[in-house]
């Protein structure tokens, strides 16, 4: 039978959307190829983008949104009036600003706004129309996109960058940096089996699509560059970057043009200064570490310290976190705090590095949709500092001595009254301190307490699964969850519902004990209002001990025993419904010195003063 090319295309995009149907997983694929030339003495670039977008998905698309994330930064924006609304709000008696952004933007001039104006746009050579809202760039197509089908977006871009405010922007008073360039291009919204994610910039988190970027960028010749991808025509450009014992060839006249290459990666970042020192330091055959710094507030050694301190860090991360892909990652002073991006991170101090680093494993590969589940990457990348940090302390690296104040932060947030679900999207939440303490510290203890309940090898193991089987995928917490529950053997949808989807809070308590027929019996009780497994530990007078573990019955399941050189003793399931339940040891009341529940304080129990019993005779 004859075929036309087009019919032809259509049953071969129809085979495709059916073996990813039944897969069950799809996600979209772009390329994006961009010409960009930067004016030093106004500010403005203009830019040239072609769009390569491939529709995985079984749907037909009559629309594609842009981000046009710099619009922010206009007087009245939402990104303006939220801070300004959220500055009138009391936490004790401080505002709740953004503190970086607090009336700044209200207050800017024309010359320091920030925006990007798309001047044209075509698909497939065809002008599409198109209207601003914000943010965000709606472009309704002249021609649907087709399941399968694959087209060519061409646009001509102008922008003018920002003071620094909020991530990206020029002259940053405190770095000294001229040019932190992020959020700096129209981006295609992410589609995904949950829809359009057009999600309008009011400070927080993004969402891209994974895909390759080759980025041009005509810049003075005295400039120094670093970000996401790799330079390749570093024999040009020099700064450092040309390969070992290589003569560089500058072009003649007072410009250059830095070409990057980024493979799969989900955004691009790139930071500009004359003043930038560079180092590198290549810490396995296939990774260079590059670190580009200016003094201001921090001196060379605290910069620099940075690469040793990655170096000597790496091994324990990628044992514990799965391995970095690609070849380089860049450590660079610029921004408004700490900001990650694939590949590189903007750093206003040395001491956020550890910090932005493992965001690379959460937020750079796993990707999650942050606008919608914050909590999975700070939360992933605050537990993964913290765990990070000790280990450097054990190794005696100077600086990680800082405690874990993540139980003492929940315990103020909970007592604060300002708590709001973990479910809540990022820019939704009503503070800024219920932000910043729930996805940080209460996503942070979702892990700890994951470790409680399943055992922290078997936490460990499904970091390791969970990396290996959805990075490069977008996961949401359903996908980690299923992760968790197939390397563990345990039901975890409980954990999730109260954990993520309420404020519910954990509190259980020694009720009672007695002696019986020669034993002796403690009576546990349940005061909170999310039930959990528990761990309790009995001490005796010959300093012998014995960890009683209760599960809870919604598990089923039971961890095995995390301490072997003590007596581990497994109970039948406790019932999320009951208030109370019965533990039993075979000593006598008069030999148990201490009672515990949950000794390792891992559980995020609200009220620890009931949980611990000294018996003295």
């Amino acid at each position: 039978m004859r075929t036309s090319k087009g019919l032809l295309f259509l049953l071969l995009a129809g085979l495709v959307i059916s073996v990813n149907a039944q897969n069950g997983y799809w996600q979209q694929r772009v390329k994006y190829t961009m010409d960009v030339d930067m004016n030093v003495a106004t500010n403005r670039f203009t830019g040239k983008q072609q769009l390569e977008y491939w529709n995985h998905s079984p749907d037909t698309l009559d629309r594609v949104y842009y981000h046009l994330f710099w619009n922010a930064f206009q007087p009245g924006s939402m990104m303006d009036e939220r801070s300004r609304r959220q500055g009138k709000i009391l936490i004790g008696e401080k505002p709740d600003w953004d503190q970086r952004v607090k009336d700044r933007i209200f207050n800017l001039k024309p010359d320091e706004i920030g925006y990007q104006k798309v001047n044209t746009l075509r698909m497939n050579g065809v002008p599409q129309p198109y209207e601003v809202q914000g943010t965000i760039l709606i472009v309704t197509l002249t021609r649907p996109i087709l399941p399968g089908q694959k087209v060519i977006f061409d646009m001509n871009f102008e922008a003018q960058v920002p003071l620094q405010i909020r991530r990206s922007g020029r002259d940053n008073p405190n770095t000294k940096v001229r040019y932190s360039m992020s959020q700096w291009y129209p981006k295609i919204s992410v589609y995904d089996k949950d829809g359009w994610h057009p999600t309008p910039y009011v400070g927080r988190e993004f969402f891209g699509n994974f895909g390759d970027f080759e980025v041009n960028i005509t810049i003075d010749k005295n400039y120094i560059l670093g970000g996401t991808g790799y330079l390749t025509n570093a024999n040009q450009i020099g700064y450092g970057y040309e390969a070992e014992g290589a003569t560089v060839k500058r072009p003649a006249g007072d410009r250059l043009t830095w070409k990057f290459t980024a493979p799969e990666v989900h955004d691009f970042m790139w930071a500009a200064d004359p003043g930038f020192i560079h180092k590198s330091k290549k810490v396995r055959s296939d990774l260079t570490l590059h670190l580009l710094y200016k003094e201001a507030k921090f001196k060379a050694d605290k910069w620099e310290k940075v690469l040793s301190d990655a170096e000597q860090a790496l091994p324990y991360i990628e044992q514990t976190f799965g391995r970095y892909p690609y070849k380089q990652y860049s450590f660079i002073t610029g921004g408004d705090g700490g900001m990650e991006y694939p590949m590189a991170t903007l750093l206003a101090s040395p001491g956020a590095w550890l910090h932005e680093w493992m965001h690379e494993w959460f937020y750079g590969r796993l990707a999650t949709n942050e606008t919608r589940y914050s909590w999975m990457d700070e939360g992933g990348a605050d537990y993964a500092d913290t765990r990070v940090a000790h280990w450097l302390n054990q190794q005696g690296v100077p600086g990680y001595s800082r405690p874990d104040s993540t139980y003492i932060y929940y315990l103020n947030l909970v007592k604060s009254g300002k708590e709001e679900a973990l479910s809540t999207p990022a820019d939704h939440f009503n503070t800024n301190y219920a932000y910043g303490q729930g996805s940080y510290i209460k996503g942070a203890l979702f892990l700890v307490q994951l470790g409680y309940i399943l055992g922290e090898d078997v936490r460990d193991r499904i970091l390791l699964n969970y990396y290996q089987q959805w990075k490069f995928k977008h996961p949401d917490p359903d996908d980690l969850l299923r992760v968790a529950e197939r390397t563990s053997g345990t039901k975890l949808d409980w954990y999730r519902d109260y954990w993520i989807y309420t404020t519910r809070t954990i509190d259980y308590a020694i009720d009672s004990l007695w002696e019986e027929g020669g034993q002796t019996k403690i009576r546990l009780r349940n005061d909170g209002m999310m039930p959990m497994p528990v761990d309790f530990l009995i001490t005796f007078k010959d300093s012998t001990k014995e960890m009683h573990n209760v599960p809870l019955d919604l598990m089923y399941h039971a961890k095995p025993a995390e301490n072997k050189t003590i007596k581990w003793k497994v109970y039948q399931p406790w019932p999320w419904t009951n208030k109370y339940y019965t533990i039993v040891t075979d000593h006598r009341l008069t030999e148990i010195v201490i009672a515990e529940i949950d000794p390792s304080q891992r559980m995020a129990d609200v009220n620890r003063r009931n949980n611990r019993l000294e018996l003295k005779y």
